[in-house]
């Protein structure tokens, strides 16, 4: 039986050093991660308020209803249902 190296945990070949692979950089796709990312923490005592991820879902859903249902229609809308004055 062979052994293809003398570390079994070490994946590299021999050949490589860790110069030949460039710089490390702390945080080079930070940035591009948070743009596409949209995970969102909660505040402790908000988090303590729902059980899971559906309750929170729903709760936000409850709350964009709310909000459409305050908006005025457009004004296309608006006009076709006025009555004129007969003045």
């Amino acid at each position: 039986m062979r052994k293809d190296s003398e570390n079994p945990g070490d994946d590299m070949k021999p050949e490589y050093t860790r110069a030949d692979l460039g710089p490390l950089v702390r945080g080079k796709y930070f940035k591009r991660i948070q743009e596409s990312s949209n995970v969102v923490v909660l505040a402790p005592d908000v988090a303590a308020e729902f059980p899971n991820e559906r309750a929170v879902n729903e709760a936000l859903r409850g709350l964009i209803r709310r909000r459409n249902a305050r908006r005025k229609p457009p004004a296309s809308a608006r006009k076709n249902g006025r009555r004129r004055s007969s003045g």
